[in-house]
């Protein structure tokens, strides 16, 4: 299905002096670049640019990378141009930190050992997992798996495109996928001629691959099935080829291809931002594992090749749960009758002996009794804004999930590189809530799958200075739905819910927020 080399263990050996081309010289062993990069397999080819992708070992820090090397013929006058321009761009990206992008270490040019052909190297860190065609060798993957693993590059791209970089993310062997489940740019080094509309066409074309196991864009890897066109020349939509592929996740990947010259569409997606939005409406979250464990584990959906099925097994023990649940509700009620008419049986009993209170409602030793406290009942939350202690909230237009009513929707955090904290990025990130009615709040629950994010609650009243907020309530999420007690002073109609800890996920650190119910009573 793919064209990925078969890897060779590279074995020590001199390698002093050239051995004619570059396709021929560059082999599993051969040092580069006086002798500090030693190849060790070759994981692809980007034929476009005369660019060979390797696996290497740094000689002098002891670690894997991942180099793009740049081959031609030297006395080309267009080839040697084309590949500084390639050089310099990758240079520019040094500086991007992204965790959808492989970071730049180095960028060097052709020293007097290296092949006669090779015209610059791009090194940068080495990402460990699979290579993308491996991921759809045996089928494509269910739309939401698909959503989930692409939006990290389409981050990526979107970020990048607003620090004024191209990534060059329009070729499959060029990105690969992360034991954690997440697509990244592999190998950076953009064609001279590269543009952002590049970038965002690579996104249509790896979502394309993922819902279809085709390639939309040319100069496939060979091997890899070619996406069909109509009899009008335009590009089959992917829902055309799997019904059970959510219309807007099919719209979006072919719109963002939107080349009329090469795929016959007719275009409407430009940015990074607008294929990242649709991929966050439509990702399905779970637990990821390890690329080892991927091959044993059945419930894990980055790996299943088909559309999932009814489990016949689990609706029948679903079914005798529910039963059993029934069943104990009814003796529950029934308990709770049985002491009630118990209760005011025996105060009927005792009226004639019992203590008479007049209307002053005083005790017989004077004291004035304490009204009961009123009962508390869900608070209708009827607002949100977004929330960040530096200023840029994160996922702003997913806000409105956090109280729809809906579990199935979510709003996330970004993808943060670092922890939350003081003299992080962060200090705090989630949402100010605006209540129907001044309430005293009692509870607040949170229905998450992010284990470990730490949150407090806060009264705001109108002020968004984090100095002027009162914590009334703080705790630790578990995986479903946590209960925080809330003890406020007064009554409140906006409340701010701040997550201050992120668990980690892939190298990165997210926390993702289901719903969010508050119960209290009316001031």
């Amino acid at each position: 299905m793919t064209s990925k080399p078969t890897e060779q263990i590279a074995a020590d050996r001199d390698d002093s002096g050239d051995e004619g081309s570059a396709e021929q010289a560059l082999t599993p062993g051969r040092v580069l670049d006086h002798g500090r990069y030693r190849l060790l397999s070759q994981v692809g080819a980007d034929n476009r640019c005369n660019a060979q992708l390797w696996r290497a070992k740094d000689g002098v820090l002891g670690r894997d990378v991942a180099l793009t090397i740049l081959v031609g013929d030297r006395s080309d006058a267009e080839a040697a141009s084309n590949a500084r321009r390639t050089l310099e761009r990758a240079m520019h990206a040094s500086t991007f930190n992204h965790i959808g992008v492989a970071r730049v270490l180095d960028v060097v040019t052709q020293s007097s050992n290296d092949p006669d052909g090779v015209l610059g190297i791009v090194i940068a860190e080495w990402t460990h997992g699979t290579d993308l065609l491996d991921l759809v060798a045996e089928g494509p993957l269910p739309p939401g798996t698909a959503a989930r693993l692409l939006q990290p590059l389409a981050a990526a791209v979107e970020a990048a495109h607003h620090a004024g970089l191209v990534l060059g993310a329009d070729h499959p062997q060029r990105i690969r996928v992360t034991p954690e489940g997440e697509i990244r740019m592999a190998f950076p080094g953009p064609m001279a001629q590269a543009t952002s509309s590049d970038d965002v066409r690579g996104l249509g074309a790896a979502l394309y691959l993922l819902l279809t196991g085709r390639w939309a864009l040319g100069d496939a890897p060979e091997g890899l099935p070619v996406a069909p066109t109509g009899p009008d020349g335009a590009l089959v939509a992917p829902r055309t080829l799997r019904p059970t592929v959510p219309l807007e996740l099919s719209t979006v990947a072919v719109r963002a291809l939107g080349n009329p010259d090469s795929t016959g569409t007719t275009g409407g997606v430009r940015t990074g931002a607008a294929v990242l939005r649709v991929l966050e409406q439509h990702a399905t979250f779970e637990t990821p594992s390890t690329a080892g464990q991927s091959s044993s584990s059945e419930s894990n959906e980055v790996w299943r090749r088909e559309d999932p099925k009814p489990d016949e097994a689990k609706r029948k023990k679903l079914m005798i749960s529910v039963g059993v649940l029934a069943v104990a509700t009814l003796l529950v009620i029934a308990w709770i009758a049985t002491s009630l008419i118990g209760v005011f049986t025996e105060s009927n009993r005792n009226s004639g002996t019992g203590q008479v209170i007049g209307e002053s409602g005083n005790h017989p030793g004077g004291e004035q009794q304490p009204p009961p406290p009123p009962p508390a009942s869900p608070v209708q939350i009827t607002g949100a804004e977004p929330y960040n202690t530096n200023g840029r909230p994160d996922t702003p237009g997913r806000i409105p999930y956090l109280y729809d009513g809906d579990p199935g929707t979510y709003w996330a955090t970004s993808n943060y590189r670092q922890q939350l904290g003081p003299g992080g990025i962060s200090d705090g990130t989630g949402a100010v809530l605006t209540l129907a009615h001044p309430s005293v709040l009692q509870e607040l629950v949170i229905n998450s799958p992010s284990a470990g994010a730490k949150v407090e609650v806060r009264q705001v009243n109108g002020t968004q200075n984090l100095n002027d907020t009162k914590v009334i309530g703080e705790g630790q999420l578990n995986a479903g739905e946590t209960t925080i007690k809330l003890n406020p002073d007064s009554a409140s109609q906006e409340i701010l819910v701040l997550i201050t800890q992120l668990p980690s996920s892939g190298g990165g650190f997210v926390a993702q927020i289901n719903e969010v119910k508050v119960t209290g009573s009316a001031a």
